[in-house]
């Protein structure tokens, strides 16, 4: 028998695609009011949150994560039934066994142990939940830390169950995350037919020369703690798909994953300035999915590298590659962040599983961050 599986299990059989929760929230509530936490769900017209609390003192340390999963695809190109949380040789499969119920399983249950440990704990300990971190993620964790906000409440230190890990549990840890940008570019023409180019204004010949000097701009040289700043374009679009007309418009949407070296009105400006520079008749659309945030090597990631080591006997690396997580809502509030969890081989495939000796250690790895940061 074991807490950490048992509990995993519970929340996989509970098919959470975004934004449902199925029920997970509520496990999870009742569980910790048990141990002496506060209850707060949060509703943000299609999604449940949960913030759960114990403790009013300083320092906050707070468990971020999410219920929701995404959609399975097809069911019969799975292994095992998705959501009946199998264990098979070592591993527990189903859809969110990684990302990322098996972390929430564990932060419940080493928080459980821990604080029967030490009952007269310093400091606090919170939960923050969401249903909508796989989907738009606008009712989720960033509404939440909104309510936080204006009541004045604070986390200091957060730890989200994002799968970090790549070959082995805890070898790698996200100290901060970059920034993502992106744009959606439509570049004017006026249609027409190709052998009377006279009569017509072709956006794609426009765009060519920006398109060209946009890849080739050099953004920034990065830092210590961030690569150079990328650029990607990720779809283009023109024409009606007939061989002889002239498109009247050029649709690209390409995006930023940017640095602390640079904001993103920054980075606006800059390609504002490159299609002037090109001459180009646009209309121009920007989604900012994310600023980035970084935690110095300091109290918290001291305390997660010496609970990994002392579970798994090496020293986990600091990194601040990857995508995006809602530690960018929580970052900006002045809390340090880091992400750690399980192995990331299998998240959002056919067939996601997690190592259940790995979410064992997961919960240990945990209670010893509790350890050294409250006690």
């Amino acid at each position: 028998m074991s807490a950490v599986i048992d509990l995993a299990k519970d929340l996989i059989r509970r098919p959470s695609v975004t934004p449902k929760d199925a029920g997970c929230q509520h496990v999870i509530a009742e569980r910790l009011a048990k141990i002496g936490f506060t209850n707060e769900p949060m509703f943000f017209v299609d999604t449940l949150n949960t913030w759960s609390r114990k403790g009013q003192d300083k320092p906050n340390v707070c468990f971020a994560g999410h219920t929701d999963v995404v959609p399975v695809g097809d069911e019969k190109k799975w292994r095992f039934e998705p959501f009946a949380a199998t264990e098979h040789e070592g591993y527990l499969h189903g859809r969110g066994a990684a990302d990322m119920k098996g972390s929430l399983a564990a932060m419940v249950v080493a928080t459980e142990r821990f604080v029967a440990s030490h009952p007269e704990h310093k400091g606090s300990i919170s939960f923050l939940i969401t249903s909508d971190e796989e989907g738009p993620f606008i009712n989720g964790t960033t509404r939440v830390i909104d309510t936080l906000e204006a009541r004045n409440e604070k986390i200091d230190m957060c730890i989200v169950g994002e799968p970090s890990s790549t070959d082995k549990l805890g070898d790698v840890v996200k100290n901060g995350r970059r920034g993502s940008l992106t744009a959606y570019l439509t570049v004017k023409g006026k249609q027409g037919h190709v052998a009377y180019p006279h009569l017509a204004d072709n956006p794609v010949h426009h765009a060519s020369g920006f398109l060209q000097a946009l890849c080739q701009e050099k953004w920034d040289e990065g830092n210590e703690f961030f690569p150079a700043t990328s650029m990607q374009i990720s779809n283009i679009n023109a024409g009606t798909g007939a061989g002889n007309v002239i498109p009247g418009e050029l649709e690209v949407q390409f995006n930023f994953r940017y640095s602390t070296e640079l904001t993103a009105e920054q980075i606006k400006s800059r390609v504002v300035a490159l299609l002037g520079e090109h001459k180009v008749n646009y209309d121009l659309d920007w989604t900012h999915n994310g600023q980035p945030f970084i935690t110095e090597p300091g109290e918290l990631t001291t305390a997660v590298q010496g609970a990994i080591e002392e579970q798994m006997g090496y020293q986990a690396e600091l990194q601040t590659s990857g995508g995006t997580s809602d530690g960018r809502f929580i970052a900006p509030t002045g809390a340090k962040v880091i992400e750690l969890g399980p192995r990331n081989a299998t998240i959002h495939q056919v067939d996601e599983c997690v190592s259940c000796d790995d979410l064992e250690k997961l919960a240990l790895i945990y209670e010893g961050i509790l350890r050294r940061l409250l006690t």
